[in-house]
């Protein structure tokens, strides 16, 4: 890293390691600061696994760039592993990639952008430490991008800005600026600069270390040309865009220094501000500068808080919990995978761990790292690491692993339904195949299953969005060889209920028998068709608690 760059953005991470901890560096030290675990956040079509696919071509993880698949014959996303994904182009699940770059070891979340797929992104954001934002220069910020930047304060995640599509006609960039602090809540700190836009795109002027990118169009930019500039005064500025886009350059520089305060990466580490860079990811262009910036100031692991206590990554006992579930990832194995973060200490292989919720010990005998579908089996694992345990059906989202200690995690929870529907086996020959698929597909989170009281047998489905359904539907045909279909049920709300006085509660359950139902935890749901009627039930019952979403109640089960 050159001085300008340094003192821009403070010491790289192997300066901080080996200034700051010079003698007394442990082996988890060294670990935990050289992590990077960030996700990549978008509204669907605004690039997020086509920047998924060009991080993984510089960090090596794959030799080829490909498209996000947009039709037949076109290439799927290295990310998009599930065949729906590959027949719609969408993210549907989040995959999990690991690779290094520049002395650190990187642990990328792609994210479904689509919002039907809410509760996986959430899950995904409560394992990372940064997420990284991708943001259409043509639609600007989007209803989706909002929402997930709302999950992103409630947690204070520091969100570094990637904004899309420059080659292409779009909004203004000090439009684009604007509207991202007016939308999203964040102060926006710009560290590169488009020249240009569309077909008039040239590249970008990097406002740190005052270098030019420049852009080639039509050609897949590996490598970028870049000139050396003594800041936008320089001649050789003019000779490598034209006067006219110099002129405008020297302009929008001079604004932005007087509109906008250098970049503070204490800022940026609290959730604050967003430093924002441009560039045209399927023509791989200003992503690896993206990538190099993410390297310097991203964060290390951060500490994550439980039900009990905050736990840092520093101490030296394992803790780590499963925030997602996924069964035939590898379909010729028909196995089903745990994802653990690890919070804090040392993961071993073959060592016996303490499962919090069933009380019992637990050993990994072939604990993997991720590349989307692809492992591969580890022997040991650190504070941000991302592994993949072979789950036998003992896990649940929201899991804890521990040495010996009852910790639980916040920040897992399951969402209140809004779609509701009967779910029947369309094939009584294949009752086993239906009820196997339907049982962990739920355990998954794809969708919630409820047991009505007089009738156990009945399933009720509860998803946030439609696409979920055919989600099922599809994954029940492809995976476990059933089928099913759904019929109308005249619900739209629902919440979860406990309350102090099991007895007040246990009366409240009889006495509304028909409007409760029970799910995969045993947990009970009071589900109303109106918010009417769930408002009058409530003041009706003041002993009882209704939740909308189901943490509050897991922690009790």
């Amino acid at each position: 890293m050159d001085e300008s760059r340094a003192f821009f953005y403070g010491p790289s991470v192997d300066r901080r390691v080996s200034t700051e901890y010079p003698d007394r560096m442990t082996e988890l030290t060294s670990q935990i600061h050289s992590r990077l675990t960030f996700a990549i956040i978008s509204h669907p079509d605004a690039g997020k696994t086509t920047i998924t696919e060009k991080l993984l071509l510089f960090g090596g993880a794959i030799h080829i760039a490909g498209a996000v698949k947009s039709g037949k014959g076109a290439k799927a996303a290295v990310s998009d592993f599930m065949k729906m994904e590959k027949e719609r182009g969408i993210s549907i699940s989040t995959s999990v990639m690991g690779f290094e770059y520049g002395g650190r070891k990187i642990n990328l979340l792609d994210t479904p952008g689509h919002a039907d797929f809410s509760e996986d992104t959430y899950r995904g954001l409560s394992a990372v430490d940064s997420a990284l934002m991708v943001i259409d220069s043509v639609k600007g910020v989007e209803e989706r991008t909002r929402q997930l930047c709302v999950v992103c304060r409630m947690r204070s995640t520091p969100i570094a800005t990637f904004v899309n599509k420059l080659d292409r006609e779009g909004k203004d960039p000090v439009e684009l600026l604007d509207e991202i602090e007016r939308e999203l809540a964040v102060e926006v700190r710009p560290v590169s600069w488009p020249v240009g836009q569309g077909k008039l795109f040239r590249g970008v002027y990097n406002l740190v270390d005052g270098k030019l990118y420049l852009f080639r169009a039509g050609q897949d930019q590996l490598p970028v040309d870049v000139v050396e500039i003594d800041g936008v005064n320089d001649p050789r500025l003019d000779e490598a865009v034209g006067a006219s886009l110099a002129r405008r350059l020297r302009e929008d520089v001079e604004m932005l220094s007087g509109v906008y305060p250098p970049f503070d990466r204490a800022d940026y580490l609290a959730g604050k501000a967003t430093p924002v860079f441009f560039g045209s990811a399927l023509n791989n262009f200003g992503v690896r500068e993206l990538l190099d910036a993410l390297v310097s100031i991203a964060p290390y692991p951060t500490p994550k808080e439980a039900e009990e206590r905050q736990v840092a990554p520093e101490e030296a006992k394992f803790t780590g919990f499963v925030f997602k579930i996924h069964a035939n990832m590898n379909p010729k194995h028909r196995d089903r995978i745990a994802f653990l973060r690890v919070v804090s200490g040392r993961f071993e292989r073959n060592t016996l761990y303490y499962h919090v919720r069933s009380d019992r010990s637990f050993r990994a005998a072939n604990p993997t790292a991720f590349m989307s579908q692809d492992r591969e089996i580890i022997d040991e694992a650190w504070p941000g690491d991302i592994i993949g345990l072979h789950d036998t059906g003992a896990f649940k989202i929201g899991d804890t692993l521990t040495e010996g200690e009852s910790v639980n995690f916040k920040g897992i929870p399951s969402f209140a339904p809004q779609i509701f529907r009967t779910i029947v086996n369309a094939d009584p020959q294949k009752e086993k195949q239906y009820h196997k698929g339907l049982n962990q597909l739920a355990e998954e989170g794809v969708v919630q299953i409820f047991s009505k009281l007089h009738q156990p047998n009945a399933r009720v489905i509860g998803v946030v969005g439609q696409l979920q359904l055919e989600v099922l539907q599809s994954r029940l045909e492809n995976e476990y060889g059933a089928a099913c279909r759904y019929e109308p049920i005249d619900l739209s709300i629902a919440h979860w209920i406990t309350a102090d006085d099991k007895k007040a509660l246990r009366d409240f359950v009889d006495a509304n028998s028909r409007r409760v139902l029970v799910d995969i935890r045993e947990n009970f749901v009071f589900v109303s068709d109106s918010e009417w009627s769930l408002d009058r039930t409530r003041q009706n019952n003041p002993a009882i608690r209704f939740y909308s979403t189901s943490e509050m109640i897991d922690r009790r089960a």
